[in-house]
Parts: structure tokens; C-alpha cells; sequence
């Protein structure tokens, strides 16, 4: 193993100085980076648990294990994923000591995200979270109904307190929320969209990743392999995804690299089983993107329909 020496990243440069994420290189694995302030390394991929949705016990034993192989370290899994949590719990059970297992809820009452919570600890077989998160954050109504009286934060405050939560995070989809998100406390984590498309056509993205990297938060990324919107017409043939994907090697190498020269931990590929599996094949050779690859999706980029857009 060797690991990277730490500098103070320059945000404003791209491809970034990821040395400031304590890279950590293992041959033939993906490469593991620091989590933010957390004090913890993950795989630069992760586990998307709605990759085992409907899955049997045997193919999701299968795919837990092939995750493991290639040295992934970070698992992220939600209720909202149909039976995932079901199907994740037990394949997961034997690597659970040596994983970095994160869970999120979209409950946004102190009740509701308690009993959300509980059951989700129960699917998964844990006694506790390396990661707990607000799912999916999109209003500033969500927002105020979080942070409330008898909001969802003072069930996590609490669950922290009683050691069932180590770290508290968020996803969001919009850049309102996201940044609002950040104004209001001190989050350990965002797990946010930054994609090559939603960065150049949208401007969704840019602004929200400054404002996380000067707060010293862990970067976590979706929506790196995303393509475009569904076409209206289109037969959606891909599982797990509510746009449509790239599918193509060398497309979805460029796109997933361009996220993951950015200074960010780690990204979550799309849910299919298939385009997970070509994920983890291809940032096992991750390199940052050169000056003529950078040229090169930004075109592509700007010619692409983002599938989100911020106007502020």
C-alpha cells in the first residue's frame, strides 16, 4: 500500500489536487479515500443497495462478495429501495465489521425517521450506522420541517447520542436545499449529483461542492454515469434508473472519471447490476482526466440535456 501525501486542495482547479483525500492505492482494488473530517477511508466506489433489489439470496451474496473482491469498503442502502434492505442485510453480514455501511431516510418528522431507523438497523442486521442521512432533500419546506420542533434532526441527534448512528449526512436534489442544508448545521457528508452534464448545461453542481469543500465535509457523489431525461417514447429497458444511463465502456469511463477527479470520496453507480459491475471494472484503472479529455466532455457536456438544472 502507499498513500498520498496530504496538501490543501485548490478547488477552483480541475482536474483537482486529490492528494488532499489521502488516496490510498491497493493493486488490482479501487483506490480508498478520506471521508471529509471523519477520519475514515472508502472506496472512491460504492454499493448502491438498490443493486440487490429483487435479487435472490444467492445473486445477492454473489454481488456483495464481487464488491468485496474489487475492495469496496462503503455500502449505501435506503428503505425506500424496495426490498433492498431485506436482500442487503444478510450478504452483508459477514463483511459487516470491515465496511462502512450508511443508510438514509426520507421521513422528515422526529417520529417517523425513529421508526425508520429502528426497522432499517433490524433489515440490516446492525446495531448501528457508519452513516445516517436525510434522503432526497429537494424543498426549503422539507428543509424547515427538518429542523423544527419534533423535526427528523432531533431523532438523529438522539440516535447519535445513543451510539446507533456514528455520522450524519444528506442527499439532496436541488441546489437550494443542499446549500441551505449546509448553512444549518454541521454535516459529516453530502451525497449529491455531480455529473458531467448537470455541471456544464445545468450549472447544478459547481456551487454546491465549493461550498462542502470549504466546510471540510466528505464528498459523495450520484448520478456520475448519468446520461440524459428518458425520452418520452423510450422503452425503459434499464433497471433501477429514472433516466437513462450511459451505456457505452468509453463514455461511461470518461463520465466517471471526470466526477472522481473532482474532490470527491466516492461515487455511487447506477443501480442496474451491469452498469455497477462496469463501474467497479473501471475505476480499478482510474486515472483524473488530462487537459484534452477535460475539452472534451465539457463539449459533451454543454451539448447534453442535464437532468437537473439550477437557474439561481
Amino acid at each position: 500500500m502507499k498513500s498520498a501525501a496530504l496538501s490543501a486542495p485548490l478547488i477552483g482547479l480541475f482536474p483537482a489536487d486529490l492528494s488532499a483525500l489521502g488516496r490510498e492505492f491497493r493493486e488490482s482494488k479501487i483506490e480508498k479515500r478520506m471521508l471529509g473530517r471523519t477520519g475514515v477511508k472508502i472506496s472512491a466506489i460504492g454499493f448502491g443497495g438498490i443493486v440487490v433489489k429483487d435479487a435472490s439470496e444467492e445473486e445477492a451474496n454473489r454481488r456483495v462478495k464481487q464488491a468485496i473482491d474489487y475492495g469496496i469498503n462503503y455500502f449505501d442502502i435506503a428503505p425506500s429501495y424496495g426490498n433492498a434492505e431485506l436482500k442487503l442485510g444478510p450478504a452483508l453480514q459477514p463483511y459487516r465489521k470491515d465496511v462502512f455501511l450508511a443508510c438514509k431516510t426520507t421521513e422528515r418528522k422526529r417520529e417517523g425517521a425513529r421508526r425508520e431507523l429502528e426497522q432499517s438497523l433490524i433489515n440490516l442486521r446492525t446495531d448501528h450506522f457508519d452513516l445516517y442521512q436525510f434522503h432526497a432533500v429537494t424543498t426549503m419546506d422539507e428543509v424547515e420541517t427538518i429542523f423544527g420542533k419534533d423535526g427528523a434532526m432531533e431523532c438523529f441527534l438522539e440516535a447519535r447520542k445513543e451510539g446507533k448512528i456514528k455520522h450524519i449526512g444528506f442527499s439532496a436534489h436541488s441546489v437550494e436545499a443542499a446549500l441551505n442544508m449546509m448553512d444549518r448545521f454541521e454535516f459529516d457528508t453530502i451525497l449529491f449529483p455531480f455529473n458531467f452534464a448537470t455541471w456544464y448545461a445545468g450549472n447544478f453542481g459547481p456551487q454546491v461542492m465549493a461550498k462542502a469543500k470549504e466546510k471540510g465535509m466528505g464528498i459523495l457523489a450520484l448520478k456520475a454515469m448519468a446520461k440524459k431525461p428518458w425520452p418520452e417514447d423510450a422503452v425503459q429497458s434499464i433497471k433501477n434508473t429514472w433516466y437513462e444511463p450511459i451505456m457505452n465502456m468509453e463514455e461511461a469511463n470518461l463520465a466517471l472519471r471526470f466526477t472522481l477527479s473532482h474532490p470527491v470520496t466516492a461515487a455511487i453507480p447506477p443501480g442496474d447490476e451491469n452498469l455497477f459491475e462496469m463501474a467497479i471494472k473501471l475505476a480499478v484503472d482510474f486515472k483524473p482526466l488530462n487537459r484534452d479529455e477535460i475539452e472534451m466532455i465539457k463539449q459533451k457536456g454543454l451539448e447534453t440535456e442535464p437532468i437537473f438544472r439550477y437557474e439561481g
